[in-house]
């Protein structure tokens, strides 16, 4: 099972702000422009560009890591706890 991973990247000398996503593998990645004018959701924005890239449809649920977001796509299966 593939994850969608996302980071922000600081600006630099030539490129200004940005959210990088990438699948679990490392092979597929997208990046856009940090979206100011809507910062809550810029690293939804960023899967979301991930996943039409590559073809992935379905719901997105996101986590927090310490660099950034995890997305998983749920499922119809749900397992109790």
């Amino acid at each position: 099972m593939q994850c969608i991973t996302t980071k922000y990247m600081s600006p630099t000398n030539t490129k200004g702000a940005r959210i990088k996503a990438t699948i679990s593998s490392g092979k597929i990645s997208a990046t856009i422009s940090y979206p100011h004018e809507d910062s809550r959701n810029a690293h939804a924005l960023a899967a979301l560009k991930l996943a039409r890239k590559i073809g992935w449809t379905g719901t997105l649920i996101e986590g927090s890591t310490k660099t950034g977001s995890v997305f998983v796509f749920a499922s119809g299966d749900r397992f109790k706890i």
